[in-house]
């Protein structure tokens, strides 16, 4: 019952979004018609143009027409491009999937060890030190690290190219290689603030009753740690993993800018440029439909965490 619930209430979600991004978009001055044509094209030429692209029918005909399309994967036609914006979605996506997907894999790995160390020896000189670079990494923005790993790593050491991106379909050995850095790039913050929630998780429940019965039993604090510290401090901390997913998929775009990976990041900030709306209409619901999803999944996961 509470799953049918859920899911209700993400399909609602996902609707008032498509509505309010295809009306945004509605009323944001010039059209499709007018960017397709261009600025020599005459007040006749481009009314024609829009009534045949149906631009002239009201707003609920258009959204309609506009949904039902993402439905059965029309999701418009790129001006900028002239290309079917799935075609796009298509070549672009998979670069930011991988993209995405290997930063949060760089965020489990560095966080957790970090974070149950810090927990472990607290005050001391390795978790002052830690807490200090947390409190760096979190204030730098995602734009200047990624130029801080590209003059570093790349120009520096010359450990990658910078903007020598290579695409997935050319070769995923590459694609991963050139694609580890900017991950870096938007790991680093998230790992300093999951090390923070989960170092201050493990010391809220280190405090806690049966921390002190545990001891008076003879178990080790490492064993209390793994056993009984980190299973009750996991469900906070995975809460706030979803959280961080849904800041790496916005992360992504500026980070595709700076490395010139060719994603949706990079894809959505271009097509904002040049009018694309069918493109930024289609990358906005997209962005939109992942967070809401991967949301609701980590809460559905928390409170099955919480009644067991």
């Amino acid at each position: 019952m509470k799953a049918g619930k859920k899911i209700i209430s993400m399909i609602a979600a996902v609707w008032v979004l498509s509505f309010v991004t295809f009306l945004a978009f509605s009323v944001l001055p010039g059209d499709a018609a007018e960017a397709r044509l261009g600025t020599n094209a005459t007040p006749e030429q481009i009314e024609a143009l829009r009534e045949e692209m149906g631009l002239n029918d009201n707003l609920f005909v258009r959204y309609g027409r506009w949904i039902g399309g993402v439905f059965t994967g029309d999701l418009g036609y790129s001006v900028r491009y002239a290309r079917p914006v799935s075609e796009l979605f298509a070549q672009t996506l998979p670069n930011t999937l991988l993209l995405a997907g290997l930063s949060f894999v760089l965020i489990l790995a560095l966080s957790f060890p970090l974070g149950l160390l810090y927990g472990r020896y607290p005050g001391s000189v390795g978790d002052r030190a830690g807490v200090f670079l947390n409190q760096t990494f979190m204030a730098i923005p995602a734009f200047f690290l990624g130029i801080l790993v590209s003059v570093i790593l790349g120009i520096g050491l010359g450990l990658f190219v910078p903007g020598a991106f290579v695409s997935y379909n050319e070769g995923l050995g590459a694609c991963l290689a050139y694609l580890f850095f900017p991950a870096l790039a938007i790991a680093l913050p998230k790992v300093a603030m999951t090390v923070r929630f989960l170092r201050s998780a493990l010391l809220s429940e280190k405090r806690k009753e049966y921390v002190r019965t545990a001891r008076s039993k003879g178990l080790g604090e490492w064993e209390i740690l793994w056993k009984h510290l980190l299973p009750n401090a996991l469900a906070a901390t995975v809460t706030f993993l979803g959280v961080i997913v849904s800041e790496i998929v916005a992360g992504s775009i500026v980070i595709e800018q700076v490395f010139g990976i060719n994603g949706i990041g990079r894809l959505l900030v271009g097509s904002v440029a040049n009018r694309d709306y069918d493109v930024v209409q289609a990358l906005v619901l997209y962005i939109g439909i992942v967070v809401i999803v991967l949301n609701g999944v980590i809460e559905a996961l928390v409170q099955k965490e919480a009644e067991s």
